[in-house]
């Protein structure tokens, strides 16, 4: 079992995170427009996942900002921020955020996705989120960069995701 820190306390999560060369599992989730989207659904794309525990926190915010700007417009790609918030709040922050080249999706009706990428924050203060984590998915769905972040209010290393989106055929 995995673990990372939230100011210094140790949080166990549910698993490991999928490693490079792993395939992705596959998820259901849910957009903003309450539709439910699967891996299957961005088949044939380059993927950013970018997983927060909420929107609604500083570091998750400045997250999806960042992914907005500098991954967004890469073509054949696609960013996807997945946290707990519900559609609505996300919906309501990508609007207020101006961000228009992220998707947000929600494990609103199901956790699955968070037990299944090994990031379900079991005990603490954040039980039911998910840590922080981001991963670079090929056309195949493998996993070609993973960054479990090992303290959940320190940002991902940016860089090393778009590099590896940028070599990814």
């Amino acid at each position: 079992m995995t673990t990372v820190t939230r100011r210094g306390e140790t949080v166990q999560l549910s698993g490991d995170l999928p490693r490079v060369g792993d395939k992705a599992p596959d998820f259901r989730l849910t957009r903003t427009d309450l539709s439910d989207v699967t891996l299957a659904d961005y088949a044939g794309k380059r993927k950013v996942l970018s997983i927060v525990p909420s929107l609604d926190t500083p570091t998750c915010a400045m997250s999806a900002r960042q992914f907005n700007v500098k991954a967004a417009a890469l073509d054949d790609a696609v960013v996807l921020n997945i946290s707990a918030d519900l559609p609505f709040a996300a919906a309501r922050f990508c609007e207020t955020e101006g961000i228009e080249g992220v998707e947000a999706l929600s494990m609103m009706r199901d956790h699955s996705f968070a037990r299944d990428y090994g990031i379900l924050q079991l005990d603490g203060p954040m039980a039911g989120l998910t840590a922080r984590a981001v991963l670079v998915l090929d056309r195949d769905d493998t996993v070609i960069h993973a960054e479990l972040v090992p303290e959940i209010r320190q940002e991902p290393d940016y860089d090393a995701a778009l590099q590896a989106l940028q070599n990814a055929d």
